[in-house]
């Protein structure tokens, strides 16, 4: 008796493997996503405007890498008592108007370089809803609104905003205009989409699926028409296949560790090449014995342990130099 809905998933024919470097974009999913192929020792670089939930916000962000924009002090605002970037998360807002936009500035760059380069760009949308700032704001506040549009309001009235749903039409052209730039950018780049798993309740439920069911037709009118696009059904994976509220935090919105792991398992066995599953695996050895926390840290026991580990560290290391792994090594040694 099947207890799921069977889902096909296309595997990819050049998949991921631990040579490419990946840039990851996107709603708080794609940051768990990015966080997982982080701690296997993939090479990722994620969000570097912090997290971006419509298309409208991650469209100008890669527009801003590719043409390597530096911000000036003139596109920050004074809010709350920092100065902050509507086009930013609020990690980069600083008390120093200095600092915060040397941070910017210096994720710019780094987006900049890590994208010419890049072998895939893994973009999640969370919403097709944008926000864009009205004739109440002070014009003071206007700077650094991209087209009117903000990617994060950093907790200021919300009388200062329009929300807006985007038209398929809209977001179509937004994202075919952007992948234009980005191939003519980085030829080599090859970009795979997914749509969040999770639910903008605060859009409600009509509304959120209508906000949904907008960005799964822009993507896949998109990989139609690209032959370097890929899509990835995160979504369908969680609303359909496991399609169960228990696979939800607290909040009934986010998907919990459980669902997260799910998605990651069926990611990497149809988007990543074989062999890099395997070394996965033996990576996967290595970062849970590195979380293990002893009870006797001083015992002989104890001292063989992390000598085995390390043993197995500087072998991996070894056998495949392109790996990173000199925390992992310098805790073992300890």
């Amino acid at each position: 008796m099947d207890l799921q809905i069977p889902i096909q998933i296309s595997t990819l024919s050049t998949p991921v493997n631990y040579q490419d470097n990946i840039m990851l974009m996107g709603s708080c999913f794609t940051e768990h996503i990015g966080e997982k192929l982080e701690e296997l020792k993939f090479s990722v670089l994620q969000n570097p405007n912090g997290i971006l939930f419509d298309p409208a916000s991650v469209v100008s962000s890669l527009v801003s890498y590719i043409q390597n924009k530096q911000y000036q002090t003139e596109e920050l605002f004074y809010y709350n008592e920092v100065w902050q970037s509507w086009q930013h998360h609020s990690r980069f807002s600083k008390t120093d108007l200095q600092e915060c936009l040397r941070g910017i500035n210096a994720s710019q760059q780094e987006a900049h370089a890590y994208l010419k380069t890049a072998n895939w760009l893994i973009i999640t949308l969370g919403t097709s809803f944008s926000y864009r700032l009205t004739d109440q704001v002070p014009i003071s506040f206007r700077r650094g609104a991209v087209r009117g549009g903000v990617a994060n309001n950093h907790r200021t009235p919300a009388g200062w905003f329009n929300k807006h749903l985007l038209t398929i039409e809209e977001t179509t052209t937004m994202l075919d205009n952007c992948l234009h730039q980005l191939f003519q950018f980085n030829p080599g780049l090859k970009v795979i989409f997914t749509v969040s798993p999770v639910r903008h309740i605060r859009d409600g439920v009509i509304d959120n699926n209508r906000s949904k069911a907008r960005l799964i037709e822009v993507v896949h009118h998109l990989v139609n028409k690209f032959d370097k696009l890929y899509y990835f059904p995160a979504y369908e994976l969680v609303i359909d296949v496991l399609r169960d509220y228990r696979f939800y935090d607290i909040d009934m919105v986010h998907p919990n560790y459980q669902a997260t792991q799910f998605v990651l398992d069926k990611f990497m066995r149809h988007f990543v090449d074989e062999k890099a599953q395997q070394l996965a695996e033996e990576i996967k050895k290595i970062v849970i014995a590195r979380k293990h926390k002893p009870f006797q840290p001083s015992t002989e026991a104890h001292k063989r342990f992390l000598k085995t580990h390390l043993e197995k560290a500087q072998e991996l290391q070894k056998k495949y130099p392109f790996l990173n792994l000199d925390e992992d090594i310098r805790y073992f040694l300890q």
